[in-house]
């Protein structure tokens, strides 16, 4: 059965997602620098809405959205979408974490791997023409106590990869931790302040919701090891940057490396200029085979509701 309704797609993705929407008889219109006046003028026209992160469905919106059944993230986080308002208008919200899931555990293994090995600094200083090979005594991840602060996909394969470069687990989670994976990684489950205290690299992969906004502030930061650093590739808004600023500055942790941020772009954040933090452009989902994969999923999610499979 051929479909025939309406999708606009409001930022950059991989072809693939037009072209199987295509395939499938649906009117698809590519819009990627589409603005949020033009957005407001058009949305009314469209079954269905495809945003990666650049594009904000707020409540206003939603409310023009007279013939919106999907609003589809081609991405993880959903904070860019108002879902209370969706709800109330009977509109499913889907994303695609399966597509991230290699890609941002990967990009923590870097981020790590940058610290332990201060990769950054001494890229920076070789530019500059300073050869400081005996300033340059990092250490090694094998052995380290790794925290990760929430065991979903994304979480379970950083440990799977963490492990398998012999780093121990900790993990904490405010559901049931999956039994399977804690035996095949040796996790060591602990509540949120035992893990802070006593990793030396702590990950975060949490969504950001009212229970988890500055879920790491001052105090928590206070709980970890001068030595320890910590890591968010999840959402801005966890961290208190204010707090982790003064914690980098004041030398009460040893290292923080964000790939994501309260205010984005991030171009004027205080953080870059500490020679203990490393950044990235919000790039964790930022591989091809990550992309083509999301938007293999968003593609036959929409389908399959369309057609009223899920």
């Amino acid at each position: 059965m051929s479909l025939n309704q309406s999708v606009l797609i409001c930022d950059q993705v991989n072809p693939i997602l037009k072209e199987i929407l295509d395939k499938n008889g649906l009117k698809v219109t590519y819009e990627p620098e589409i603005t949020p006046e033009q957005l407001a003028e058009k949305i009314a026209n469209y079954e269905v809405i495809v945003v990666r992160s650049r594009t904000k469905i707020v409540k206003e919106l939603v409310e023009k959205a007279g013939k919106c059944q999907i609003i589809a993230r081609v991405g993880v986080g959903l904070d860019n979408i108002d879902q209370d308002a969706a709800k109330a208008k009977n509109i499913r919200v889907i994303n695609a974490v399966e597509g991230a899931i290699t890609a941002v555990a990967e990009l923590v293994i870097g981020l790590m791997l940058s610290m332990a090995r201060e990769i950054p600094r001494a890229d920076r200083e070789i530019r500059n023409g300073n050869w400081i090979k005996k300033e340059m005594m990092g250490s090694e991840l094998k052995g380290k106590y790794l925290g990760i602060i929430g065991l979903g996909n994304m979480g379970k394969r950083l440990g799977r990869l963490a492990r398998a470069l012999n780093m121990n687990i900790i993990g904490y989670d405010v559901i049931p931790i999956d039994e399977e994976f804690s035996k095949e990684v040796g996790l060591m489950k602990a509540d949120l302040d035992t893990l802070l205290a006593s990793s030396d690299y702590v990950s975060l992969h949490v969504p950001l919701l009212d229970s988890t906004k500055h879920m790491i502030n001052a105090e928590k930061l206070g709980l970890m090891k001068k030595t320890a650093h910590i890591v968010n590739t999840s959402r801005g808004g966890v961290i208190d940057e204010e707090a982790l600023y003064n914690a980098l500055k004041d030398g009460n942790l040893a290292g923080a490396a964000l790939d994501v941020f309260e205010v984005e772009p991030a171009t004027g954040n205080k953080l870059i200029n500490l020679p203990n933090f490393v950044a990235t452009p919000h790039i964790g989902a930022q591989t091809k085979e990550a992309q083509s994969l999301a938007a293999n999923v968003i593609a036959e999610k929409i389908i399959q509701i369309l057609r009223g499979v899920i």
